[in-house]
C-alpha cells in the first residue's frame, strides 16, 4: 500500500497545542529542505552576499534555530532521519548516500512523517529530490505520500546507471553554467510521476519552479482539508541551474543565483497561503540536509562562522539554518537550545494530538514547548555524531562536543597501516563556535565521560537497528 507524504519548508514543526477540550482545527505543515545549502547562505543567518528576503519572513513572522542539528552530513542517511525521527543506523540507512545503482531504501515499514500525518486524515505529497530509493518499493507513494513528483537521487547522478557523466570541479561546473543547455545535452538525470519516469532527462533549469509550482497546487487543491507537503529541493546541489529567465550568466555568482531563485520560490509559496488565508494555520519549516559543498567553491556555499562543511563532522557539516513560523510560534524570537531534524516527526505528533507506534524506537524528541516558547531549554541534551559512513565519531553535551576521528587506513607494501592513533578533540561550543581551540588535554575526564556515554548509545543503536529495504 502506498504512503503519503507533503513537505514542511525546510524548517521545524512549531506550534501551540490546544486545550484540553477545546476543538481542535489540524494545522498544516509544510518542510522545504534544500539540499548542500550552508549556515551562512541565507541573509537572516548572516550572509552579506545573498539576498533572501523571502526565507527571511520565516524569521521575522516565525523562529530563527541557530543550534539546529542534521544527523548525517550527507544527503541520504540525513533525509531518513529527518522523515523517520532515527538517527540513520537505526534505520539501516548510515553507509553514504545511493546511488542509481543501489539496491536498497527506506524500508516502508518505517513511520514517516507522512505516515504520522495520514493516519490523522492528512493529504500528503512530496515534491523534490527523494534519495531514499528510486525502485518502486521505496519510493515516496511507499512511503507515507500521495503523490510524488521529483528527481529520485542527486542530481549529478544520471539514470540507469551513473555512466557517461561531465566534468566534475568547480571548473566543471563552470562550463555547465556557462551553457544552460547542458542540463539536457550533458546529464540523463531522469524525473519521476509517482512511480514513473516521465522525462530524461529533466531540464533541470526548471526543477525549482516546477517543484514550487506542484506545492501550490497542490495547497490550493487541498485548501479546505489538512495537508502536509514535503519540498525538498535539488538545489544547491551542484550542477547549478536555474530558469533562462532569471539566469546570471557569470559563474562566479551561480551560487547566489540559484540560492536567491529558490527564495524567490518560497515568496510563491507564502503568498499562496496568504492568498488562501492558511498562513495563519500552516506551519512552515525551512532547513537543510547538510553543510555546504565547499571543495566547489562559488558553486559551493558559505557555513559562515562555523568550522569546514558537508561530509564532516565539524559543525559546519552538521548545523544547518532552520526557521520555524506557525501558529504559537512567537514572531521574531531566536532559539539557541540543542535541536534537530531527528525531533521534526515527534513535535508534529504532539501538535497533532497523535500517538507515535509504541513499538518503534525513535531518537526524535518532542520540542513542542520549546518552539511555542513555553519552555526555555530544549529536552535535547546531546546528540550524535556520526560520519558519513554511517562510524560513530563524536557526541555533544550541553556546551562540550567531542570528536575522535579515526586515522584513514593505508596501505603500504600490502599490509594495512594501523599504527596511528585516533585524533581526540575537545570543544567548548559555547566560547569556540569554529572549533579551533581543542581542549582535549587539558580536560582528560571529560573526554573519558563523553567516550563512555557515546559509546553506550551507539552500542544501543547498533543492537536495536532495523533493516532496510533490499531489493531480492
Amino acid at each position: 500500500m502506498y504512503k503519503g507524504l507533503v513537505t514542511i519548508v525546510t524548517c521545524f514543526a512549531c506550534g501551540l497545542l490546544p486545550s484540553q477540550g477545546q476543538a481542535r482545527e489540524q494545522p498544516n505543515f509544510i518542510i522545504i529542505f534544500a539540499d548542500d545549502q550552508g549556515y551562512g547562505d541565507l541573509s537572516s543567518f548572516g550572509s552579506e552576499t545573498i539576498k533572501t528576503p523571502n526565507i527571511d519572513r520565516l524569521a521575522t513572522e516565525g523562529r530563527k534555530f541557530t543550534s539546529f542539528m542534521v544527523a548525517s552530513p550527507v544527503c541520504t542517511p540525513s533525509r531518513a532521519a529527518l522523515l523517520t525521527g532515527c538517527y540513520p543506523k537505526r534505520v539501516g540507512m548510515h553507509q553514504h548516500v545511493l546511488f542509481p545503482s543501489s539496491t536498497k531504501g527506506l524500508n516502508p515499514s518505517e513511520n514517516t512523517i507522512a505516515d504520522q500525518l495520514k493516519t490523522q486524515g492528512y493529504a500528503t505529497a512530496c515534491f523534490g529530490k527523494w534519495h531514499l530509493g528510486h525502485h518502486p518499493e521505496v519510493l515516496p507513494t511507499s512511503n507515507g505520500f500521495d503523490t510524488y513528483f521529483g528527481i529520485p537521487y542527486s542530481n549529478d547522478m544520471n539514470h540507469p546507471d551513473n555512466k557517461g557523466k561531465p566534468k566534475g570541479g568547480f571548473a566543471g561546473m563552470d562550463i555547465l553554467w556557462k551553457d544552460p543547455n547542458s542540463a539536457l545535452t550533458k546529464w540523463k538525470t531522469p524525473l519521476f510521476e509517482d512511480e514513473q519516469i516521465i522525462e530524461v532527462p529533466v531540464d533541470q533549469r526548471t526543477v525549482t519552479r516546477r517543484y514550487t509550482q506542484k506545492a501550490i497546487d497542490f495547497v490550493t487543491a487541498h485548501q479546505d482539508h489538512p495537508f502536509f507537503v514535503y519540498l525538498p529541493h535539488s538545489m544547491p546541489h551542484i550542477p547549478l541551474y536555474v530558469p533562462d529567465d532569471v539566469r546570471d550568466p557569470n559563474p562566479l555568482n551561480a551560487y547566489t543565483n540559484t540560492i536567491e531563485h529558490i527564495d524567490a520560490e518560497v515568496g510563491r509559496l507564502l503568498n499562496t497561503l496568504d492568498a488562501l488565508n492558511l498562513t495563519d494555520n500552516t506551519y512552515v519549516i525551512y532547513t537543510t540536509d547538510n553543510g555546504p559543498w565547499l571543495q566547489f567553491k562559488h558553486h559551493g556555499g558559505s557555513a559562515g562562522p562555523l568550522r569546514d562543511g558537508k561530509g564532516t563532522t565539524f559543525e559546519g557539516g552538521q548545523r544547518v539554518p532552520c526557521l520555524i513560523r506557525g501558529p504559537g510560534v512567537p514572531k521574531g524570537t531566536v532559539c539557541d537550545q540543542l535541536t534537530g531534524t531527528i525531533d521534526i516527526l515527534p513535535t508534529i505528533a504532539s501538535i497533532t494530538g497523535s500517538k507515535l507506534p509504541r513499538k518503534t524506537k525513535i531518537d526524535g524528541l518532542d520540542i513542542s514547548g520549546l518552539l511555542t516558547g513555553k519552555t526555555d531549554s530544549s529536552p535535547r541534551t546531546e546528540f550524535m555524531h556520526y560520519t558519513s559512513r554511517g562510524d560513530l565519531e563524536g557526541i555533544r553535551q550541553a556546551n562540550w562536543k567531542l570528536l575522535v576521528k579515526k586515522p584513514r587506513q593505508t596501505r603500504n607494501n600490502n599490509q594495512t597501516n594501523q599504527a596511528q592513533q585516533p585524533q581526540i578533540m575537545l570543544f567548548n561550543l559555547d566560547i569556540d563556535l569554529g572549533e579551533t581551540n581543542n581542549l582535549a588535554s587539558a580536560n582528560p575526564e571529560i573526554v573519558e565521560r563523553l567516550t563512555a556515554r557515546m559509546t553506550e548509545l551507539d552500542a544501543e543503536i547498533t543492537k536495536n537497528a532495523r533493516s532496510p529495504w533490499l531489493k531480492n
